[in-house]
């Protein structure tokens, strides 16, 4: 099969098309014949080489959601999945190939394409466990920082139909800003977050060097969680900024799916995907691009032109 591997960490360049033996379903899991394959911020931050640390090696395969329909199953797996299109989490890689193999998998609705569902799949689920993790109630004010994404823009949707009294968003363009505000945005500031206001709660995509900053935009109790890293880390000195607020009892954490129950993230997937085929969540994609344009589709969310989700789409 054709996948697209990490031959040098770094810049897009250091991407390349490879032929790799096709997987074998192993106990539990399923394989995939690759219909539409998501790039997530994720996947950008591994292969810089910023998580080399955890593993990660030359060779890899990105990718962590497809989807496509079953075409063999491992043991302990029904064979009636065999033939229905799904959606999948393949971990931290090997979904950028032209099939992969998945143990975290559910169905897709019959009018829901390949391309929304994983435009949607995990921006989805975590941004609905990122702000039950801040503890987000009706009638709170919210940013996001970093909306411009398909896990920020899922976030603005899912606190506005979750009753926010406020939905504010960085961005980098007034454009944006209007396409924001037309998914449930009130708000819109640039990337600084300056605005003169206070947030009860604040969902980070970025995190990085400005991250300290962003606490001082909370309200007294706000609670600040970061779900993704595309900035890089913060500052060593980033947790004095919380300590010098100490009388405003504000709350910092991070948010992994890797934490949330298997069950449970089926039942939310599910949800989210029968919502989005109803109309009643919006996907949105910035651009099909073939597998073999992998490189160029980092290039692209290097420099910051995305909005929405990329989706790489398999030939033959």
């Amino acid at each position: 099969m054709k996948a697209v591997a990490v031959q040098e960490f770094g810049s897009p360049d250091g991407m390349a098309v490879v032929d790799l033996a096709t997987p074998v379903p192993a106990r539990g899991q399923v394989l995939i014949a690759v219909e539409a394959i998501g790039v997530g911020g994720v996947d950008v931050v591994i292969r810089r080489g910023d998580l080399a640390a955890y593993g990660f090696r030359e060779g890899h395969v990105p990718g962590g959601e497809v989807a496509g329909t079953v075409i063999a199953v491992g043991d302990d797996v029904d064979a009636s999945w065999i033939g229905q299109r799904v959606w999948a989490a393949t971990g931290t890689g090997g979904g950028y190939a032209e099939y992969a193999i998945a143990a975290d998998f559910v169905a897709l609705p019959a009018n829901l394409s390949a391309v929304d569902a994983v435009a949607l799949g995990s921006a989805g689920l975590v941004a609905h466990f990122g702000l039950a993790h801040a503890r987000f109630a009706r009638g709170e004010s919210v940013l996001v920082r970093g909306a411009s994404g398909s896990l920020g823009i899922m976030t603005v949707q899912l606190a506005a139909l979750g009753g926010a009294g406020a939905v504010a968003v960085t961005t980098s363009s007034a454009l944006r800003g209007e396409r924001l505000r037309a998914l449930g945005a009130t708000e819109v500031l640039d990337r600084s977050g300056q605005s003169g206001a206070g947030y009860d709660v604040i969902i980070d995509v970025v995190a990085g060097p400005d991250l300290p900053s962003f606490v001082d935009r909370l309200n007294p109790n706000g609670r600040l969680v970061v779900v993704g890293a595309v900035g890089g880390q913060p500052p060593d000195d980033f947790g004095a900024r919380i300590m010098g607020a100490f009388q405003k009892s504000l709350s910092f954490a991070t948010f992994s799916a890797a934490t949330v129950s298997e069950s449970d993230r089926r039942a939310v997937r599910e949800a989210q995907f029968a919502a989005a085929a109803r109309g009643e969540l919006q996907v949105v994609v910035h651009e099909q691009l073939p597998l073999t344009e992998a490189a160029l589709a980092h290039r692209k969310m290097d420099a910051g032109e995305v909005f929405g989700r990329i989706v790489l789409i398999p030939q033959g």
